[in-house]
């Protein structure tokens, strides 16, 4: 990678990794939760991923109404079962997009089960599944971890990146080195005209490809580089 490429990254994801970013990206959710508890966040933070797909007001107008549902502790709403009222088990009807009711009583059932067992969401990837922190959340939700899967990704982001800027980082027993970029098609699209990736496919492999180049940037922290792709694609309108 050229130096001048490595340089403008590195200026990029200093822009848009800030404070600024969040009051317009989902991770929103999670912030206002960040002075609760851990599991507050953890909650808070995966609902919020697992709605992250399509246009960026969209998906915040469904996180609200998720966010109202939960109130001050998604905690406690998770425990207290209020979920099974809200998102009834056999409604076909969407909630979001092809995200229906019955989907979200799901996720919200696996959660209530794994708190029951577990202090907090971290707890439970230690204690029962081995491999990197993706290979073990995809084993937890029972989620393919053959494919990019860029909302468990960006979770992941949230909770092992510790700047404490954007991302939350209140997980500390995994390292931001194990984390993968958080993969869509229009970020694959980025990476490409960047050279990052000769693969135009969006698939697990680039996306390793991708994070990989980025630790030629971010040795330590290569996901910083998702700001400098972000940044690229509205420097130059991409």
């Amino acid at each position: 990678m050229k130096e001048e490429l490595k340089e403008q990254l590195k200026t990029w994801a200093d822009k848009y990794n800030t404070i600024h970013f969040i009051a317009n990206d989902p991770v929103q959710f999670p912030h206002r939760k960040r002075n609760n508890c851990k599991q507050d966040i953890e909650i808070s933070g995966f609902i919020t991923s697992y709605l992250s797909f399509g246009n960026r007001k969209q998906i915040i107008k469904a996180c609200d109404i998720v966010d109202n549902m939960m109130g001050e502790s998604p905690y406690k709403y998770v425990m207290d079962q209020k979920w099974k009222k809200d998102f009834d088990s056999e409604n076909l009807h969407s909630f979001y997009r092809m995200i229906n009711y019955k989907q979200m009583n799901a996720v919200f059932n696996k959660l209530y089960h794994m708190y029951n067992s577990f202090e907090s969401m971290e707890d439970c990837l230690l204690s029962e599944y081995e491999g990197s922190p993706f290979e073990r959340i995809c084993r937890a939700f029972e989620i393919s971890s053959k494919s990019p899967q860029k909302k468990i990704n960006m979770f992941l982001r949230w909770m092992i990146r510790q700047d404490g800027i954007v991302d939350l980082g209140i997980w500390k027993n995994f390292s931001p080195t194990d984390l993968i970029i958080p993969l869509d098609t229009h970020v694959c699209r980025i990476a490409y005209l960047l050279g990052l990736t000769q693969n135009k496919s969006y698939s697990l492999s680039a996306a390793k490809t991708i994070t990989t180049e980025l630790k030629k940037v971010f040795p330590t922290d290569p996901c910083k580089g998702d700001f400098a792709l972000f940044g690229y694609g509205i420097e130059n309108k991409q």
